[in-house]
């Protein structure tokens, strides 16, 4: 079924696909090995004890190649545009580029630096991965703003900026709950201590998380009119 998308519009499509069944499946793995509660536990909880370790570090990697290869097609398509329109600096692009690939970056550190295991690398990879990530998707609103009505519709426009807001709303409680927080466990009860910090910086967490997937959602539908080609020239001599 992604096979038969026009142009590369499968590549956001899997990226969507297989982000959101990483979430799930370690979350319900988790669940039902009692490692962690049901009432939204942190997203690096669901991945911090094997069985569902293995699941979520494996996914969660394949998700940030995924996104890299989406975000530098983004990129490609955006200068491709920018040739006839010039609707935004090229240098814009690629500092846009740039803050989409450290987030990515911060992604494989949260995946291979379990919470419990090296708690201060897991904790810098994902502020990297979701702050880095909700720059990315604000860059991309303005930007897509920019490239009305010729690019993108306004409703489109309208959606990614809806999103980004959102994302930026929900990230500064989430770091800041979280920094409240004294200690590092995955296993939360209601009514102990801190557990009100935790338990709205998780809401916030996959609030987050969830709005990056549908952002990458909207891509979809641009990336059916681009395709890629790959020319090879050879000389004799």
């Amino acid at each position: 079924m992604l096979c038969c998308m026009p142009g590369v519009a499968f590549v956001p499509a899997l990226l969507v696909t297989w982000s959101s069944a990483a979430f799930i499946i370690s979350y319900v793995i988790a669940v039902l090995a009692g490692h962690v509660e049901p009432l939204v536990p942190y997203i690096s909880d669901t991945g911090t004890k094997p069985p569902e370790s293995g699941v979520f570090g494996f996914m969660i990697n394949i998700s940030a190649l995924l996104a890299a290869v989406t975000m530098y097609i983004r990129y490609l398509l955006i200068e491709k545009q920018n040739e006839s329109s010039h609707f935004v600096r090229s240098s814009c692009n690629m500092f846009t580029l740039c803050m989409g690939l450290m987030g990515c970056t911060g992604m494989g550190i949260v995946a291979t630096f379990q919470e419990l295991a090296v708690p201060c690398v897991h904790d810098i990879g994902a502020l990297v991965a979701f702050g880095s990530g909700v720059v990315y998707i604000t860059l991309q609103s303005i930007m897509s703003y920019k490239s009305c009505p010729r690019w993108n519709t306004y409703f489109v426009c309208h959606i990614r900026m809806t999103i980004s807001v959102i994302s930026i709303i929900a990230f500064i409680p989430m770091i800041v709950f979280a920094s409240k927080i004294s200690v590092t466990k995955i296993d939360w009860t209601p009514g102990e201590k801190d557990y009100t910090y935790h338990f709205m910086s998780a809401i916030c967490e996959w609030t987050v998380a969830f709005g990056f997937i549908f952002f990458f959602l909207t891509f979809i539908r641009d990336f059916q009119r681009f395709s890629l080609r790959i020319s090879a020239e050879i000389h004799e001599d």
